[in-house]
């Protein structure tokens, strides 16, 4: 048996409830640990609020912005994505997006993008993380995950931030 006053019992309480807290709640109603801040706590905030909004992962959301934009908002491809989530122009355009390098705009637009790609594949993260990189045409006509290199590094990328999200510090 252990031998705990009654002042440690409660310091220890207390940090277990202020860890517990910090994290973020998930949507199956168990605790899920938050993926690395973005260091910017603008950032972090309307990610949280757009997650909340379309019931999306924090921790899904964080990981493809940090894949897409490495939390850098004026970001622009080469092939003319646009801002944290790197939002097609006619992307952006059909989710009614006004202005992709507005950080507001766009986590708000991208996060709405996921939720519906979520819908639209049956919750399947590793089928909407391809249609977010590859279109889901892309996806639909390949019936899965296209053999695009490209799409299936970055599949591979964003679900290993998200997983890197579970590894409790001893």
């Amino acid at each position: 048996m252990f031998d705990f006053s009654s002042s440690q019992m409660l310091l220890l309480l207390c940090q277990l409830l202020t860890q517990q807290t910090s994290q973020q709640q998930s949507t199956a109603g168990g605790w899920e640990p938050m993926l690395a801040s973005s260091g910017n706590h603008e950032f972090d905030a309307l990610i949280e609020e757009a997650c909340l909004r379309y019931d999306v992962s924090p921790n899904l959301a964080r990981a493809v912005v940090q894949a897409e934009s490495n939390f850098q908002p004026e970001v622009i491809s080469s092939a003319g994505a646009m801002g944290l989530m790197q939002l097609m122009p006619g992307t952006a355009d059909w989710l009614g997006v006004e202005d992709p390098l507005n950080p507001a705009d766009n986590i708000d637009g991208g996060v709405r993008f996921l939720r519906q790609l979520l819908d639209r594949y049956d919750g399947d993260i590793r089928l909407t993380l391809a249609a977010y990189n590859a279109g889901p045409g892309a996806v639909d006509s390949y019936g899965g995950i296209p053999p695009y290199r490209e799409t299936q590094t970055y599949v591979e990328r964003v679900t290993g931030l998200m997983e890197s999200a579970y590894q409790w510090s001893a």
